[in-house]
């Protein structure tokens, strides 16, 4: 808790807003997207899905899994407790559905389900869009479908498994991904493992966003070393999510932003 204490405090530091930014690319970004004040009607849905999984009071065996396909515990947990707990904030999922409905991805993967919290925000900011969703305990995945068909996206394919499994075994490679949402394993060496394992399905527009890159000293690391990659051309950090943009008609530059 105190590391990250420390790092927003050097976050706020550093952070800029709009108003700092040459880029038209990012100002752009910031100005029609992130700072966006106006309601949409999706955000009402948003609320109702969460409001009926805040609701529930029935209990899952909750599956997390380690290295590979091992796992790494199991418990009983109620499934209000986990969407207070590990589900993306209103707030974020508002910021979720207004990026997607920015860029318009028409292929779209998360990795890491969880109730469906996000994913819903994905599936409802392009409903033309594909949406897989990657989680490895069944139970809560089932959770995620059922309540994913209860609010009629019928655009997202729901895939039970390890996240490092399918995307070695799914010849990932083949497949262009407009944008990816990486809230599964918040370690250093699984989130470089997914960023060296999907790098082949970019494309110029491809947009990635990484949760939690100030979670721990590791995690910071992590993002340092996927900001220098050559291929990342633009990187916005908003404390909570790491954006990532491979645009070859960019300078390489690196934002600090307040969201």
């Amino acid at each position: 808790m105190f590391f990250q204490i420390q790092s927003y405090l050097k976050f706020l530091w550093y952070s800029k807003n709009e108003h700092a930014v040459h880029s038209p690319f990012v100002f752009s970004l910031l100005t029609k997207c992130f700072y966006d004040k106006k309601f949409k009607p999706e955000y009402t849905i948003l609320k109702k899905y969460r409001k009926t999984l805040l609701e529930n009071k029935n209990f899952i065996e909750v599956t997390d899994f380690g290295a590979g396909s091992r796992i790494f515990k199991s418990n009983r947990r109620q499934i209000s407790k986990i969407a207070q707990t590990a589900g993306i904030s209103p707030k974020r999922a508002e910021l979720l559905f207004r990026v997607t409905n920015y860029f318009q991805p028409s292929t779209i993967l998360e990795i890491g389900t969880s109730l469906g919290l996000a994913t819903s925000a994905l599936a409802l900011g392009n409903p033309k869009a594909k949406v897989v969703t990657i989680e490895g305990c069944p139970n809560t995945a089932n959770v995620a479908q059922n309540q994913l068909a209860d609010f009629d996206c019928k655009n997202v394919e729901n895939v039970i498994s390890e996240f490092e499994s399918f995307l070695i075994s799914e010849n990932i490679q083949a497949t262009n991904y407009n944008l990816i949402y990486f809230d599964g394993n918040h370690s250093k060496k699984a989130t470089l493992t997914y960023f060296d394992l999907l790098l082949p399905t970019i494309d110029n527009d491809s947009v990635w966003i990484f949760d939690d890159i100030h979670w721990s000293e590791d995690m910071e690391e992590a993002w340092e070393i996927i900001k220098n990659h050559p291929q990342v051309k633009v990187t916005i950090d908003t404390f909570q999510w790491g954006f990532v943009f491979f645009r070859r008609e960019q300078p390489k530059e690196h934002f600090i932003i307040r969201v």
